[in-house]
């Protein structure tokens, strides 16, 4: 994921951060961001739980008509000859 930064990257970051916000302020900025990526992880999962069970249902919709299909196929067979 940040294979282009280095350790003199995160270090030059931290730096700034510092700089910017103060040693006071820096540990709950930390948590926030924290409390945020944790919160777009979990809606992300919750998109893709919904998109599996939203695919599941369409599967088993297409599998019972196709075994209505077969159904109707198979007493439209069973008709006495005219």
């Amino acid at each position: 994921m940040f294979n282009g930064i280095g350790v003199t990257g995160f270090l030059l970051i931290a730096v700034v951060a510092l700089l910017l916000f103060g040693p006071n302020k820096l540990p709950e900025l930390g948590r926030a961001f924290g409390r945020t990526l944790k919160e777009f992880k979990a809606g992300a999962r919750e998109m893709m739980d919904d998109n599996d069970d939203r695919d599941r249902s369409r599967a088993s919709r297409v599998e019972v008509s196709r075994t209505e299909t077969a159904t109707e196929d198979q007493s439209s067979n069973k008709r006495l000859p005219e």
